[in-house]
C-alpha cells in the first residue's frame, strides 16, 4: 500500500513517519523531494532557493522527483509492503498554487497524474495545525527557503491542500498536530489497518 504524510511545515509528519519506520519492519519510509539520490540533488536546489523566481523551473523540477520517485522506489514495492512518503502531490499543487494565484489547479493535479502514472496512494494523512503551534515550532529550528516565507504563507498552504483533499478519490485523515505523539501515532495506524 502507498500511503503519503502530508501538511505544511512543523506539524509532525517526520516524526510520525520515523515512529512507523521504527515499530513496523514491512515498512519502506520515502520523501519528496528527496527520496532517492538524484532527488536529493533536486531538494538541494528547491529548498535552497537557487530557482526563486521561476515558478515553471520549480515546478517542472518537483514533478521530474516525482516521476522519478514513483517510477523507482514506489512503484516497484506498493504491493511489497507499506511505502509511506514524507509529502507527495498535494504539497507540489498546493505550494504552486499559493506561489501563483492564476496557475490552473486541474492541469496541475493533470500533470501530477501522468507523473504518479495515474497511480494516486490508497490512503493520505493530513496533518494539521495553527498559529500559534507553528510560531512555536518555528522558533525552535533552522529556516528554509520556503518556511521563511512566513506563517501566513504556510496557513494558506494548508488551506489549499484542505480543499485539494476534498476532491481526491483517496480515503483521508485530518490530523490535530496539536495532539500528543503517541495519540497521533494511534489514530494513523487504526487508520491504516481499516
Amino acid at each position: 500500500m502507498y500511503v503519503i504524510f502530508e501538511g505544511i511545515d512543523t506539524t509532525g509528519k517526520s516524526t510520525q513517519v520515523s515512529l512507523f519506520a521504527k515499530r513496523h519492519e514491512n515498512v519502506l519510509t520515502t520523501k519528496e523531494p528527496g527520496g532517492t539520490p538524484a532527488g536529493l540533488k533536486l531538494r538541494e536546489m528547491l529548498l535552497g532557493g537557487e530557482l526563486k523566481g521561476s515558478f515553471n523551473a520549480e515546478l517542472f523540477l518537483f514533478l521530474a522527483d516525482r516521476a522519478f520517485h514513483y517510477d523507482t522506489v514506489v512503484k516497484p514495492m506498493r504491493h511489497e509492503c507499506l511505502v509511506i512518503s514524507d509529502r507527495g502531490f498535494l504539497s507540489g499543487i498546493a505550494y504552486a498554487c499559493a506561489n501563483h494565484s492564476d496557475v490552473d489547479g486541474s492541469f496541475l493535479l493533470q500533470m501530477n497524474r501522468l507523473a504518479l502514472q495515474e497511480n494516486y496512494p490508497e490512503k493520505l494523512v493530513l496533518f494539521l495545525t495553527n498559529e500559534s503551534l507553528i510560531k512555536e515550532r518555528l522558533s525552535s529550528k533552522e529556516h528554509d527557503a520556503i518556511e521563511e516565507r512566513g506563517v501566513s504563507y504556510l496557513l494558506r498552504i494548508q488551506d489549499i491542500m484542505r480543499r485539494i483533499v476534498k476532491t481526491l478519490p483517496i480515503q483521508i485523515l485530518e490530523v490535530d498536530a496539536a495532539q500528543e505523539i503517541e495519540t497521533i501515532y494511534r489514530q494513523i495506524e487504526e487508520f491504516l489497518n481499516d
